[in-house]
């Protein structure tokens, strides 16, 4: 049997921001206001006070644009669900730690709470995509009757077509 330890795992490279920028498609511009506004904090500082971020920050601003971009969530609707992420995850912690069955209901109760946040905010986003495509649906039917109407079928405003039949300007 070997006593032989696993090699050590080398320390992740710290990016700047002009690096994470590359990397994730923003401008520094947006990576400067999510740290503002709190939806980010660089993994350290350096000597000269410049951002740096590892591969987790790069993970959470990838997150936050398929969010934004992708999905259409506000920058506030991003805010809500990370830091419901963020308290369910300090909610394990806490919960790992305790045997305390009162202090574990607690947790598991907050916890439930916030999922069911999470999935309050999902839900009304998909029933707002959901009449958008209804939307969508609509008017590309009604141009579909257009076309059918250039190919010799019925007009698809009929109405309109007998007021212009009887106008006689």
């Amino acid at each position: 049997m070997s006593d032989a330890q696993p090699p050590a795992r080398a320390p992740q490279p710290l990016l700047r921001i002009t690096e994470v920028a590359a990397e994730t498609g923003l401008t520094t511009r947006a990576i400067r206001y999510y740290e503002e506004i709190g939806l980010l904090e660089p993994a350290a500082r350096s000597d000269g006070d410049y951002r740096l971020y590892d591969a987790s920050d790069l993970d959470r601003l990838q997150f936050i644009r398929s969010l934004r971009d992708d999905a259409g969530f506000s920058l506030a609707q991003i805010g809500q669900l990370l830091e419901d992420d963020a308290a369910r995850e300090r909610n394990r912690e806490r919960y790992r730690q305790t045997g305390d069955p009162d202090e574990r209901r607690t947790l598991l109760l907050d916890a439930r709470s916030r999922v069911d946040h999470q999935i309050e905010i999902l839900e009304a986003k998909a029933a707002r995509l959901a009449q958008m495509i209804g939307e969508a649906r609509v008017r590309a039917r009604h141009l579909d009757a257009h076309l059918v109407e250039l190919d010799g079928g019925p007009p698809p405003h009929p109405d309109r077509a007998a007021a212009a039949r009887d106008d006689p300007t």
